[in-house]
């Protein structure tokens, strides 16, 4: 089997600084600082930081490394995000033997610092050892966890590789090669203000309205390929009137762009139904109405098995005398903007465990684990 000379403390050390670095979303100057820092003392090429914070409200953009490798072969990337969830400030890591906690009321920032972790660990060995390597970027986002936005406003053409992996899923050993496209879905149901105690006769509900219409719909899983929602409820203003305005939110996901619409159509057709039949029926001067509004909020993306970036990662597999198992996901991530930009993108599991919780873990010989993939891919 072959094994590569990873320093598990330093690698221990290097991930626990990174998650007691404050980096919530549109918050990543310092973390960003940090790494700017410890890429240029290990000798990159470049250290590039974008223009995206003008359109993402970030108090700094995405980051860009270059290292040249040693040999002239074909380049290829690797991309996690800075930003980590809330509550993710103030983070104190608690290490017990080889596993990570927060020990405190916050969650722990293996998502996704695992992955830069295991990047800058990779680095160090590359430097330390006569290893023969191509040209490596690593490609650092903003503001994932609020929108892939980061990653929406990059300017792919930074990029030398035309394929590479995102460092940000669950499990180990673990490839994720497709991920469903999604649409999010604000509804504002406007009904008729009244005194709920006087004159209820003469208002109409927003509430009951939207309820009615909720009632109506499919929700959850639809197909094999798809998956609706609404996870947002908000409207009112005392509970003796009447609401006139209720807004939710939802989303519907699907592999299939066709289904995706389909879906999509059918939630904006049954609200406008529930509306448009209480008016007919009710008459008067005042009619409830809805404003539906639908944004994409990320591409589906799709990898062939003959894929080179797959390619790599079974090569790298077999090298390491180790499964690595192929999977469609069910959620989004900055690979799936990647990938609609052309950069053929996998997004490798890092390990880490209960994401966005304050029970998050990770175990350092997953994160070991990992760093041995990373410099397998390179390798091979």
């Amino acid at each position: 089997m072959i094994t590569y000379p990873i320093d598990k403390e330093r690698l221990a050390k290097g991930f626990m600084r990174l998650c007691e670095i404050d980096s919530p979303s549109r918050q990543e100057r310092r973390v960003a600082d940090y790494l700017t820092k410890v890429f240029t003392e290990l000798e990159a090429e470049a250290v590039i930081e974008d223009a995206s914070a003008e359109k993402t409200g970030a108090d700094c953009g995405n980051l860009l490394i270059r290292f040249p490798g040693t040999v002239a072969r074909e380049p290829l990337f690797f991309a996690c995000h800075m930003d980590t969830v809330e509550p993710g400030c103030g983070i104190e890591v608690l290490r017990t033997g080889d596993i990570f906690t927060s020990r405190g009321k916050t969650i722990l920032g293996g998502d996704d610092k695992s992955g830069i972790a295991a990047l800058v660990e990779m680095i160090q060995v590359l430097r330390e050892n006569e290893f023969e390597y191509g040209p490596v970027e690593i490609l650092l986002t903003t503001c994932e966890e609020i929108g892939l936005l980061g990653a929406k406003h990059l300017d792919p053409s930074l990029l030398l590789a035309q394929y590479g992996y995102a460092l940000d899923s669950t499990g180990i050993n673990r490839v994720i090669v497709g991920a469903p496209a999604a649409n999010r879905l604000k509804v504002k149901v406007h009904g008729i203000a009244a005194h709920a105690g006087l004159n209820p006769e003469h208002g109409v509900s927003a509430f009951c309205l939207a309820a009615r219409a909720i009632a109506d719909l499919r929700l959850g899983r639809l197909d094999e390929q798809s998956t609706a929602n609404f996870g947002l409820i908000h409207g009112g203003v005392a509970t003796n009137i009447i609401p006139d305005l209720i807004t939710i939110e939802g989303e519907v996901r699907s592999h299939s762009v066709q289904k995706l619409d389909d879906y999509t159509q059918e939630i904006k057709s049954t609200f406008r139904n529930v509306v448009r039949n209480w008016a007919a029926q009710a008459g008067g001067a005042k009619q409830p109405s809805v404003d539906i509004s639908v944004q994409m909020e990320y591409p589906a993306m799709h990898l062939e098995d003959n894929d080179p970036v797959l390619a790599r990662v079974r090569q790298a597999g077999d090298h390491l005398e180790r499964e690595i198992l192929f999977q469609v996901a069910g959620g989004g991530s900055d690979a799936n903007i990647f990938n609609s930009y052309g950069l053929k993108t996998a997004i490798i599991a890092t390990g880490m465990d209960k994401v966005h919780t304050t029970d998050e873990c990770l175990d350092l010989r997953d994160l070991t684990s990992l760093t041995e993939l990373l410099l397998a891919i390179v390798l091979v």
